[in-house]
């Protein structure tokens, strides 16, 4: 079967229990995650073929990311070893009013060192049929972003379809690279754009509002600007409160734009990871479906991950397609 390929981090995300803080705390649970890692496991557990590309440590905690990793299908046959610990992110989590707050732990990890000797791309992408980066890697240091570039560059030789989320997180850039032009370099190698109106004017360097015109305007801008990118599709989050969100989707494939109706999500149990869910649903849906279900079923998908606790989307596809024909009761199934 052809493979989905990510690269990116794995991280060990710390949390007190429910919603206290860590002074209210002497007891924490972990969950393993990273946002390329999400995405790998939620299209393995809709029944796809994945490998996850990275480097943990070699310790116990190494140990423990990969048998986590395979106990959900995902390919660790490219993730390497190093002596460096694995990257840790604390997080307390919100609610209503009440904002959820994260700090990491990854400048030295284990990933952050990885550089492109340390992974055979050409042996990594054999099956591979489809590879999805985020702006999350290339920012963490220069080695990840030699190492991504090198990846996406033979994955484009190779004929892969290649997503891009590049997620702009201004405070993870500290090592030199100037985010921006590294990200315009990693786009001339993508497909599929998976981002808004805040993440293209960061591209281009434009001033587009969120109104559906603009983002038609943007969007065509875009492909302009990198003519491999076929497609672009924007999740909008509007948040009531810390606890209560709604989502819905928009998308312009070069011929139409398209646009799903409000999920309500009225109380969430767990925000992390959803965008990365959004994106897993895209990547699973574009295979199967048409431009426009495959949106309605990320944005399905995005909805139900915050119903699940850690870093991960449970859901299969069969819960996602209850959600798209409208089962959004949470009533028993017996």
């Amino acid at each position: 079967m052809k493979q989905i390929i990510t690269f990116g981090e794995v991280l060990l995300r710390i949390s007190p229990r429910g919603n206290k803080t860590f002074m209210q705390s002497n007891n924490v649970e972990f969950y393993f995650g990273g946002t390329e890692l999400n995405v790998s496991i939620s299209i393995a557990n809709f029944g796809g073929s994945v490998k996850h590309i990275s480097a943990v440590s070699e310790d116990f905690i190494g140990d423990t990311a990969i048998s986590y990793i395979r106990k959900f299908g995902v390919s660790t046959s490219s993730i390497v070893r190093s002596k460096r610990p694995l990257g840790v992110y604390f997080l307390e989590v919100g609610a209503v009013m009440r904002p959820s707050k994260i700090s990491y732990n990854r400048s030295h990890s284990s990933f952050s060192q990885i550089i492109p000797s340390m992974v055979d791309w050409d042996k990594a992408l054999r099956k591979g049929i489809w590879m999805h980066w985020t702006g999350i890697t290339p920012a963490l240091s220069q080695g990840a972003y030699d190492t991504l570039k090198e990846g996406l560059k033979l994955a484009r030789e190779k004929g892969l379809t290649v997503s891009a989320d590049p997620t702009y997180r201004s405070g993870l850039w500290t090592y030199g690279q100037d985010a921006k032009t590294a990200l315009i370099e990693l786009l001339h190698y993508s497909t599929v754009f998976i981002g808004g109106i805040n993440e293209i004017n960061e591209v281009l360097g434009t001033n587009y509002s969120y109104s559906n015109e603009d983002f038609i305007k943007a969007s065509q801008q875009l492909m302009e600007t990198f003519p491999s990118i076929e497609k672009v599709f924007d999740k909008i989050r509007t948040a009531l409160n810390a606890s209560w969100h709604k989502i819905r989707a928009r998308m312009w494939n070069g011929r139409e734009f398209r646009e799903t109706e409000d999920l309500d999500i009225t109380h969430i149990v767990d925000r992390i990871g959803t965008g990365d869910a959004f994106a897993a649903g895209l990547i699973h849906g574009l295979q199967h479906y048409d431009d426009y279900k495959a949106m309605l079923f990320a944005s399905a998908a995005c909805a139900l991950k915050h119903t699940y606790e850690g870093d991960v989307n449970h859901s299969n596809v069969d819960d996602v397609v209850k959600i798209i024909e409208g089962n959004i009761s949470g009533r028993f199934i017996r």
